[in-house]
């Protein structure tokens, strides 16, 4: 069982930055990738980033690449999503979800946070 909590969210002007992160709870998260989606109101729930178990490979989605950077530290038992350039449309509840492979699919996904509201005003 993993248990994740995001925090970091916030209100932000465009062209500003906020970092997030996801703490995990138990030992094994080094054995888990981790991926970041989002979910704006009224739409559904769409894939922002992915992160492999050692980090060595990271995988964006091309409305963010460039702009957002997904790491972890295994020791900390955190990933994190830096965002910059931060856009009106980037406005969301950011997830942070564990899975046993990477993906672009939330279904592969066993374990999610509660979300963290990023607010973008342009």
């Amino acid at each position: 069982q993993v248990q994740l909590v995001e925090s970091g969210g916030g209100l932000v002007q465009a062209g500003g930055s906020l970092r997030l992160s996801c703490a995990a709870s138990g030992r094994t998260f080094s054995s888990y990738t981790m991926g970041w989606f989002r979910q704006a109101p009224g739409k559904e729930r769409e894939f922002v980033a992915v992160i492999s178990r050692s980090g060595s490979i990271t995988y964006y989605a091309d409305s963010v690449k460039g702009r957002f950077t997904i790491s972890r530290d295994n020791a900390k038992n955190t990933v994190y999503l830096q965002m910059n350039s931060l856009k009106p449309e980037d406005t969301s509840v950011y997830y942070c979800g564990a899975g046993p492979r990477g993906s672009y699919y939330q279904s592969v996904y066993d374990y999610w946070g509660q979300g963290t509201q990023v607010t973008v005003s342009s």
